[in-house]
């Protein structure tokens, strides 16, 4: 098994933190991780993505080009990333601020309204782990039992308090989450 993710978005919307959650929670499970990160000098408000592989046997690279899944936060990285899905893959995107929706017909197309469910619930900052729980209702590759680990390790100690919230927005993102195509 493994399974190859791209994540990207604008800086300051968790695409590297939803990744490093993702790959530490896989580490946690015991499962072969590799997490790079991409992002260019302006960061918050530019565009980021971070690749992420979980895989029950070696990773030969981190360098990839086509995924067996993408997770779209903006329309810059729809612009970039659909194409990468590979044929029968899966594209999870944010209808916030998309002008153009996904187009292709070979891919399972869902979308999840993290931003605003994040808004409705006032606080921003979970706005990715909505979108993580979604996620992983559709490959729950990683067990929900490692993901409190995976935060801990992941998350800043000052940051700890705000775990219960996240487990919390990982589960309504399970719920969210609609399938389009």
């Amino acid at each position: 098994m493994t399974e190859e993710i791209i994540i990207a978005g604008f800086g300051g919307q968790g695409v590297l933190s939803m990744g490093k959650i993702l790959a530490t929670t896989g580490m946690k499970q015991g499962l072969n991780v590799s997490w790079f990160p991409s992002y260019g000098p302006e960061m918050r408000g530019g565009t980021s993505n971070v690749t992420v592989i979980l895989s029950d046997e070696r990773i030969s690279s981190p360098v990839l080009n086509e995924f067996d899944t993408a997770i779209i936060l903006n329309q810059p990285s729809l612009d970039k990333f659909e194409n990468s899905v590979k044929p029968g893959g899966i594209l999870i995107y944010d209808p916030h601020g998309i002008t153009r929706h996904p187009e292709r017909t070979d891919i399972k197309i869902y979308q999840i309204e993290a931003s605003n469910k994040a808004v409705e619930t006032g606080n921003m900052k979970i706005f990715n782990m909505f979108v993580l729980g979604g996620y992983l209702k559709l490959k729950p590759i990683v067990s929900f039992e490692y993901i409190e680990e995976g935060l801990k390790e992941s998350l800043p100690e000052r940051h700890h308090h705000l775990i219960p919230a996240n487990l919390n927005a990982i589960k309504v993102g399970q719920e969210i989450i609609k399938q389009i195509r």
